[in-house]
């Protein structure tokens, strides 16, 4: 359940739910998250990519609708915590924080395995 081997995953289980780093990628095309991927400084981070461009706040807003829908949570409980003009952005998951990292590793896992 903890993807490879020796790997650390892109979010860590707080008292209020789940912190999740992501890799954006605004005008992707369309709102998918495409895996794990890992970053310059040997951090780890959700790939994902929304079809709106990074402008007033857009693609922050389509990505928290993105991660709530992934971990079956409410919109309104997804909270930008840092990066907000960056790619590299810090999410807030609240709610079970068990619940939400076993959809996040089932959908790194699909990912991993090249299903949808």
């Amino acid at each position: 359940m903890s993807g490879s081997a020796g790997s650390t995953l892109p979010w860590t289980l707080t008292a209020e739910g789940v912190t999740v780093t992501v890799r954006a990628t605004p005008r992707g095309g369309r709102d998918a998250i495409d895996g794990i991927v890992e970053l310059g400084d040997g951090r780890r981070a959700l790939k994902a990519r929304v079809s709106v461009a990074a402008e007033d706040g857009k693609a922050n807003a389509a990505l928290a609708k993105l991660l709530a829908k992934a971990a079956g949570i409410a919109p309104s409980r997804v909270e930008l915590v840092a990066g907000a003009t960056g790619r590299t952005k810090s999410f807030r998951l609240s709610g079970d924080a068990g619940e939400i990292a076993a959809r996040l590793v089932c959908l790194a896992d699909e990912k991993a395995a090249g299903t949808t």
